[in-house]
């Protein structure tokens, strides 16, 4: 009663990159061109349909389009000066409407009801087999609920039955749809896998990043704070399909809230071979990739095309590659300098590079002037600015065959490859920064100040144009033989998920709503286990250089004495900025509104350093985002049929 992608699930099946933790071998599957309930009743399909589970991550995460709709429109984001359509209407700021045509959540949609089915094949069939450990069915468990979850929070009910009753593996193409409701959906399908995947997954993991014990603790903490704050609705958002804001079980938020509460706090106490990295540049250096921080991801690999799922040499724009770091890369390869002094024979100083730092610009997305000066405010002690974005664009131009000892930059001072060609300042200076009109030297409209030999912009003259590029999503390469190596193909980082440090923000966010609290975890101790982290410094991005500091004690004094949501989501931006968190969390919270509702930036234009304020016109009916055009198409239903399927405001 879904419509069901096939070519989605197959080429899932096709793309998997399962590493075997002790022999680092790969786990292979033939690519199949349906999948049937027989196929399901043998090992090798169930660890087939397994496998499938891992891959489809990739079409939804690092997939720039769905990152879009979790980050353009918050206060963290806004459409960039190349941003098309499919992020200019997600900004809801008059550039045009999230309609079920152009609202880009299709792309979940369409790959996790794929994904859910291949589960309910193998729930359904595995244990006819008898050799299949309940373990791996608790995969499929954590999968199923997994997609249901991010469906649920995005769409609203959606259907349990894909054709063959509810939760059944469907085979027969099915022309009709039902939406169950939300209660429905959390408590037939999400809480009773969850609490299965809990009792049954491993504490170490099968495979290199495979589902454990910790990780499904997490999404049931944080299934359960979310339909917590749904119950609750505390500014009246409507639901849809309508129901009352009742649970079947008869619990009410609060019973969810505690809930949430004790599962983050035992994720926490029992935390198997996962914990929080020392620094938070170690949680985000590419070099680092794949830690005992990270819970899941959708991975990829410069090692081999198949197991990566793309090109290593040019990247398609589309998934299974993870590009979602490209749009929020602003051109920094228009910025020049000059060959000589008297600035007669320019050249590009800053050269698109394979590197964390760098990478491939699309200059679809922005960070707003706010998130730069308000959310990270304290850029001195707080080490989560510095290993969160690049502020500081270095020459590289050797690497590009050009023959020059030094160039001559801002000031006319002369500047060494490795040094710096433009910064993005931490504060506002004192002394004007001396802007040209347009682009001006630097060719991006960049300014200058006394003595300095790079050009600077302050934070408060940021534009959709030059802006801040996000560091932590950066591409990474070991390949790049000392050249600027591939910098046109999609990223392969994995792109990360799910995090342990989460589960302080549930359990802290869960006590601020109410929850019983055990000794030591009252919500500013949980909360302050993060800030002392973020305290830590072993490496300065901004100076390129080691900086050994703790500032853990200044970070923990600063917080204040009651912590309350808005400060739980500012702390949640300044840990997860640009990750795709923050949709969810605006929404969940209902906070979406009163904190993005209106936001600062500069135009489009090199040399536009006179920001203004936008306002967004968000409406309870944007809490939720469209049914895709595409399944009301496929589906052989009336007209009053397909607009009572919609989610309203979107009819």
């Amino acid at each position: 009663m879904i419509r069901i992608d096939k070519k989605t699930l197959v080429g899932a099946a096709l793309m998997s990159t399962l590493f075997l933790g002790s022999c680092e071998s790969i786990l292979e599957e033939q690519p199949r061109s349906t999948f049937t309930p027989e196929f399901f009743q043998t090992e090798r399909g169930v660890y087939g349909g397994i496998t499938s589970q891992y891959a489809h991550l990739r079409y939804i995460y690092g997939q720039a389009y769905y990152y879009n709709t979790l980050e353009t429109g918050t206060d963290e984001v806004t459409y960039g000066q190349s941003a098309d359509q499919n992020f200019k209407v997600m900004d809801l700021s008059g550039q045009g409407e999230i309609t079920p045509t152009d609202s880009r959540a299709d792309v979940l949609w369409g790959a996790a009801f794929s994904n859910i089915n291949t589960a309910n094949g193998i729930i359904e069939n595995a244990s006819v087999i008898g050799t299949i450990p309940e373990a791996i069915i608790a995969e499929a468990r954590f999968f199923r609920a997994f997609d249901y979850f991010q469906l649920v929070r995005t769409f609203g009910g959606v259907p349990l039955d894909l054709g063959a009753g509810e939760l059944k593996f469907n085979t027969n193409p099915s022309r009709k749809s039902v939406r169950n409701t939300v209660p429905e959906v959390y408590t037939k399908a999400i809480f009773p896998d969850l609490i299965r995947a809990v009792e049954q997954l491993p504490v170490t993991p099968r495979v290199t990043g495979g589902a454990t014990k910790t990780l499904a603790r997490l999404f049931l903490a944080k299934a359960y704070l979310t339909y917590g704050w749904w119950l609750e609705n505390p500014k009246n958002i409507p639901t849809y399909p309508e129901t009352p804001r009742t649970d079947p079980d008869g619990h009410n938020a609060q019973w969810y809230f505690q809930q949430a509460y004790d599962m983050a706090v035992a994720g926490i106490d029992n935390p198997g071979p996962f914990g929080l990295q020392e620094t938070y540049y170690d949680v985000n250096v590419a070099s680092n990739d794949r830690n005992k921080e990270l819970l899941l991801y959708a991975d990829h690999t410069e090692n081999s095309e198949f197991y990566n799922g793309g090109s290593l040499t040019f990247g398609s724009g589309g998934a299974p590659d993870n590009f979602a770091g490209w749009m929020m890369t602003w051109n920094y390869t228009n910025i020049r300098s000059s060959l000589n002094a008297n600035w007669t024979s320019t050249v590009s100083s800053v050269q698109r590079e394979a590197v964390q730092a760098l990478g491939r610009p699309w200059t679809r997305m922005a960070p707003t002037i706010g998130a730069i000066t308000n959310t990270f405010a304290d850029k001195t002690n707080d080490s989560r600015y510095d290993g969160t974005f690049t502020t500081v664009y270095r020459g590289n131009w050797p690497k590009a065959g050009v023959n020059a000892p030094v160039l001559y930059n801002a000031n006319g001072l002369p500047v060494q490859p490795g040094g710096a060609i433009l910064t993005f300042l931490d504060e506002q200076p004192a002394t004007t920064i001396s802007y040209p009109t347009g682009a001006g030297k630097s060719n991006v409209g960049a300014g200058e100040l006394p003595g300095r030999a790079d050009f600077v912009i302050g934070p408060n003259d940021i534009s959709r144009i030059v802006y801040p590029g996000l560091w932590k999503l950066g591409v990474y390469r070991t390949d790049n033989g000392g050249g600027l190596g591939q910098p046109n193909a999609a990223s392969t980082r994995p792109f990360n998920i799910a995090k342990f440090s989460e589960f302080y923000f549930v359990a802290a966010e869960a006590a601020v709503k109410g929850a019983t609290v055990q000794a030591g975890k009252s919500a500013r101790e949980l909360i302050n286990v993060i800030r002392a982290r973020a305290g830590k410094w072993r490496w300065d991005n901004n100076g390129n250089q080691a900086k050994v500091a703790d500032n853990s004690a200044a970070m923990v004094a600063a917080t204040p004495a009651t912590i309350d949501i808005n400060y739980i989501l500012e702390e949640r931006s300044r840990e997860y900025y640009g990750e795709g968190y923050r949709w969810f969390d605006l929404t969940r919270t209902q906070k979406w509104e009163e904190l993005a509702s209106t936001y600062r930036i500069a135009g489009n234009n090199y040399g536009d350093h006179t920001p203004t304020t936008v306002t967004r016109n968000i409406q309870p009916y944007h809490y939720l985002r469209p049914i895709p055009q595409g399944q009301l198409d496929a589906m052989d239903m009336s007209v009053a049929e397909k607009a009572a399927y919609q989610n309203p405001g979107y009819k």
